[in-house]
């Protein structure tokens, strides 16, 4: 009896953990993309725009990215292009929806989640008693933005975690393809479009030779008209 008592053990501390949609249907790998590529786009803007001469810092940077974040989510949202994407909490705790599962992001380790990350508000924890029921006891799901050098975003990781502590009942890298630049840029980054958003539209550029060759010829023009009336 004991062997099989210490055989059972073996395999379930070799169980893997679950998937994302194990846990609930709706986190397929489908939507977790989508929303883990807003949240690197949105990003990589804060720090296309970001101005260090004029005070930036991480700190400022990474505000704009969390804004970034909330407005590419919400926007997508609201554009009704997909369907089981909404908004929960539209203030600074911003908690979104993956059909009917809530969801939140934060920028930091995936195994090192602060207490802020862990806090769940009490409209997360009402909504992921309706969608779990009896299994939300102390579970909150989060998207992790670990950055690296440059603040730039190296991956998202789909965090299901239990308890004060955070344990990790799933730790799932959501797959990215963000291209890294091989050298600093000499120019002003355009902006990464995603779900049908062009990104800032660029001022049209002016043709400077043909603006003078233009002034020219209208000056050239006053004078013959002038000598006429002579």
């Amino acid at each position: 009896m004991s062997d099989v008592v210490e055989n059972s053990d073996v395999k379930a501390a070799a169980s893997p953990a679950p998937l994302p949609w194990e846990l609930h249907p709706a986190l397929r790998e489908d939507r977790l993309r989508i929303c883990a590529r807003l949240l690197a786009n949105a990003r990589r803007d804060a720090l296309a725009l970001a101005s260090y001469e004029m005070g930036d810092d991480a700190w400022s940077v990474g505000c704009r990215a969390y804004a970034f974040g909330r407005h590419r989510l919400d926007r997508a949202a609201t554009s009704g292009q997909h369907n089981w994407l909404g908004v929960l909490d539209e203030s600074n705790a911003f908690v979104f929806l993956i059909e009917e599962v809530p969801v939140r992001f934060y920028r930091g380790p995936a195994d090192e989640p602060t207490a802020r990350a862990l806090r769940r508000h009490a409209q997360e924890a009402e909504q992921l008693s309706l969608a779990l029921g009896e299994a939300a006891e102390g579970l909150v799901f989060r998207l992790a933005v670990e950055t690296g050098e440059g603040g730039r975003v190296e991956r998202v990781v789909f965090l299901a975690l239990r308890g004060e502590e955070g344990e990790a009942a799933c730790a799932w890298p959501v797959p990215l393809d963000i291209p890294t630049p091989t050298q600093a840029p000499t120019v002003q980054l355009r902006l990464l479009p995603d779900d049908g958003y062009p990104g800032p539209k660029a001022a049209p550029a002016t043709n400077h030779a043909g603006e003078v060759r233009r002034q020219r010829g209208e000056t050239r023009t006053k004078e013959l008209i002038a000598d006429q009336k002579r």
